[in-house]
């Protein structure tokens, strides 16, 4: 047995909390029992008490009569039993079994001179009682010993008894808890033994469970889920694969195919510029690729080192803007602040400024490219909470059957892909940016138009 595995820890964890209620429970019936066997035992000796001052005071009876008397009225017999009757005005014994006996108690006697509550002490083995009497205006004390053997072995046997049921019951803790830890944690091995026929090659698997509704049923429901998310992580990479794959093969095929035609036979020097210009457009075409492909993989992979600082949004567009009129001045980008708040705070958000821009750079330059007219209006809206950004377009619609997957890596729309050149990948891009900056994007088309409207927390929402 593993003293670190979960079974071994929870049976330890068992017999040490009930090993210890045993131990309180029978530290408990010791402490009362003993309580309990000297409580009687002392009214006992106030009962020789009580019968020796009535035979010697009120019958004036002989002391050995006294003595005959008071072992007759009780029927168990006290061991070493000594009684004595302490004249306080004197400081003389009036009877006595035993001289001695009385001397340890009559420091006691001497501080309490006056009183007339009992005292009850222990000198050594014996159980002492003593009590002030008041007989014809004299003060005398009662003072009876003796030791309880009875009570003692009674003790005794109590305390054996009571070690050999706490071993016992530690023994028999330890096998059933051994036995119902290994119950409780049965079904976590055979969700052990199906994760492990799960991975690698049965990812499409999902581990069961009998009981839902359980700790262990649920943490199965979360299991399920995270392996619902694995296979779509693992099926998106193979598609990823797929396309990059796709995507690169097109360009080197046709960049090889022209160095090899070219080089079937001596070209003139026009010829050779036709193709190196050739060559040059499919070259440019896959560094634009490469970058892009690069850019999402920075935007993944960085996300947790991303540096953020308040940005005004209305002014990061508008530098957005000028720089995609110098990369394509055949574009229009038509810029509207539809509202624009007095609290200049308002137009401030938490976020990466490189980042944004490449937000907004893809969005422009994919709305540009679908249009028609090659033209984008972005309405820009600043609210107390939030700050909303559309890209609005007309061209092709966007099928709404197609519209939740155009987020995804090299997902191109038949209705939208016809003659436009692209990759499928900015779009994901944008999507990881977004969602980076706890933003929101929205996609509505029709046959009029297409919007894409960005939903931007503001600083002073994101503090609250």
């Amino acid at each position: 047995m593993k003293s670190d595995d979960i079974r071994s820890r929870l049976t330890y964890q068992f017999i040490t909390l009930v090993t210890a209620i045993l131990l309180l429970f029978s530290i408990g019936v010791y402490f009362f029992s003993k309580l309990y066997l000297e409580k009687r035992f002392f009214k006992r000796l106030e009962d020789r008490a009580v019968t020796t001052t009535t035979l010697l005071f009120d019958l004036q009876a002989a002391s050995t009569t006294i003595m005959k008397l008071v072992h007759v009225s009780d029927k168990e017999l006290l061991n070493d039993e000594r009684i004595s009757i302490y004249k306080e005005a004197t400081k003389q014994l009036v009877f006595s079994t035993e001289q001695e006996q009385i001397l340890p108690i009559l420091p006691f006697i001497e501080k309490r001179k006056g009183a007339t509550d009992a005292i009850h002490t222990h000198l050594g083995e014996y159980q002492v009682f003593a009590v002030a009497i008041q007989y014809q205006q004299e003060s005398y004390w009662v003072v009876v010993s003796a030791i309880d053997r009875i009570g003692g072995e009674a003790l005794a046997d109590l305390r054996r008894i009571l070690i050999v049921m706490v071993l016992v019951g530690v023994l028999l803790l330890g096998l059933s808890g051994w036995f119902f830890a290994g119950r409780a944690l049965a079904p976590m091995s055979n969700i052990v033994s199906q994760v492990n026929d799960i991975f690698p090659a049965n990812v499409t698997r999902r581990v069961e469970h009998s009981n839902k509704t359980d700790e262990i049923g649920v943490l199965v429901a979360t299991f399920n889920q995270l392996l619902d998310r694995i296979e779509e992580a693992l099926m998106m990479q193979k598609l990823f694969i797929a396309n990059v794959s796709h995507e690169l093969k097109n360009p080197l095929t046709k960049i090889f195919s022209q160095i090899e035609i070219s080089l079937l036979q001596p070209r003139t020097t026009s010829e050779y510029q036709h193709d190196l210009a050739s060559l040059q457009e499919d070259t440019k075409t896959l560094v634009q690729l490469t970058n892009t492909l690069l850019d999402l993989a920075n935007t993944v992979a960085n996300a947790e080192e991303m540096v953020r600082q308040p940005i005004r949004l209305d002014e990061l567009l508008w530098e957005t803007r000028t720089q995609m009129n110098k990369w394509h001045p055949e574009y229009q980008v038509k810029l509207n602040f539809v509202e624009f708040p007095d609290d200049e705070n308002s137009l401030i958000m938490l976020g990466n400024e490189a980042s944004l821009k490449v937000l907004f750079m893809n969005l422009m330059d994919n709305a540009c490219k679908f249009s028609d007219n090659k033209t984008v209006t972005i309405n820009f809206s600043a609210f107390a909470n939030r700050i909303c950004v559309s890209f609005v377009n007309t061209g092709s619609m966007i099928p709404k059957v197609d519209i939740p997957y155009i987020f995804n890596p090299f997902y191109r729309s038949d209705a939208t892909a016809q003659g436009t050149k692209g990759h499928g990948v900015g779009l994901a891009i944008v999507a990881q940016i977004v969602k980076l900056h706890q933003a929101t994007i929205e996609v509505f088309s029709d046959k009029k138009a297409t919007t894409f409207l960005v939903e931007f927390p503001t600083y002073q929402q994101e503090e609250v």
